[in-house]
């Protein structure tokens, strides 16, 4: 058996359709969109001679970021590709700007939904829409971007190794380069010991739905892709499918993920604090496939005392009756009682750490402080 090492690295559905908006604030920095510079292969290769790939974004009022990402598929250097665009009964110019692109190019279509879905059923809904002739489907959120070579490089690592169901890549999120953490220059890894070390918190190499490529045939045996009772879908479809397959990496920049203040980051993940929860959630789930009994049990123990800290502090933070309600309601969910003495437990050991480091304290308050001031500039200019 091969030895693997590791090093440790290091747009939200809302209540429906609303009003048009003509908002065209200043947006967070990106690409330059001089980096789709439309680069072609040479004549001499063929695209027919290319495996498929079907590129899929879900949409509802992306219409303030939708062009950039469509150039950035239209930029790729790999080309026997199809494109379709699933608006999901958007209020803005989102239809108008993807049938002017459709118009000119006859890869790209629309699917324009008659009823309007939440976020994750129009997701299943996307990713119903890839070609029944497709080797590959990739997904391009409507807010972020594909880097020229995205599809090329992802698509080589999968023809190289047919076990490969899955394969990701560095990935830019705003500023920061993440799914880091898999040494160089590994590429295909199996798909359980990825999934055992993301489960340990020792590598986090799988991310948002736009970092990763997908064998076309793993979408088509799932009715519904994703699972609509879950919100971070993305990480829980790669536990399904790497149960018996083997994942593939690339060792470079491929995809942009866009932080915004509309984005689902922002909007539900950041406001609700659900990361320390899902990581409660993927273990109760999939711990006792990828792990052994006591490594299961330890690393559940490390990950409730994570969440319940962060719940101390929500408290410190007085979030409202929504944060708590849907935090009880998740943990109905997925089987898990609330148990308020732990809470109280958690909170007395986050206030006495808190008085006795009172340097950290002080720059923890200073560092927001100035964040905010920072926020308030850029929102002024």
């Amino acid at each position: 058996m091969a030895m693997w090492s590791f090093h440790t690295g290091g747009s939200v559905t809302g209540s429906g359709p609303s009003r048009r908006s003509g908002s065209a604030n200043a947006h967070p920095r990106a690409p330059s969109a001089s980096i789709y510079n439309r680069t072609r292969r040479p004549d001499t290769v063929k695209p027919s001679s290319e495996p498929l790939v079907s590129v899929v974004t879900p949409v509802y009022n992306g219409a303030r970021y939708l062009s950039e990402c469509i150039e950035s598929v239209l930029a790729q250097s790999y080309q026997n590709w199809d494109y379709t665009i699933v608006n999901n009964c958007s209020t803005d110019a989102t239809l108008e700007i993807a049938e002017s692109y459709a118009r000119r190019d006859s890869r790209i279509r629309i699917h324009d939904n008659s009823t309007f879905l939440d976020l994750i059923q129009n997701f299943n809904q996307a990713m119903r829409q890839i070609s029944p002739d497709s080797k590959y489907c990739k997904v391009v959120h409507a807010d972020d971007c594909l880097f020229p070579e995205c599809l090329t490089r992802m698509v080589a690592v999968a023809e190289e190794s047919p076990s490969v169901a899955i394969v990701s890549a560095y990935a830019l999120y705003g500023t920061r380069v993440e799914l880091d953490g898999l040494p160089y220059p590994n590429t295909v890894v199996p798909g359980r010991e990825v999934c055992r070390l993301m489960l340990t918190g020792r590598l986090r190499s799988f991310g948002s739905p736009t970092s990763t490529l997908i064998r076309s045939d793993r979408v088509r045996e799932r009715d519904s892709f994703y699972d609509e009772t879950e919100l971070h879908v993305d990480r829980a479809v790669c536990y399904e499918i790497l149960q018996n397959s083997d994942f593939g990496f690339v060792h470079q920049v491929l995809t942009y993920s866009r932080q915004h203040d509309e984005s689902i980051t922002t909007t539900v993940v950041n406001r609700m604090y659900t990361g320390a929860l899902t990581d409660v959630s993927m273990l109760k789930k999939y711990g006792r496939v990828y792990l052994g009994e006591n490594e299961y049990e330890q690393c559940l123990k490390e990950a409730n005392a994570r969440y319940y800290r962060t719940l101390a502090r929500s408290v410190l933070q007085r979030k409202g009756k929504e944060f708590w309600l849907y935090h009880r309601s998740r943990l109905e969910q997925i089987g898990e009682p609330f148990r308020g003495g732990r809470l109280a437990k958690a909170l007395s050991a986050y206030i006495a750490e808190r008085l006795l480091s009172p340097r950290d304290t002080f720059r923890s308050t200073v560092g927001k402080l100035r964040n905010g001031r920072a926020s308030s500039v850029d929102a002024r200019r």
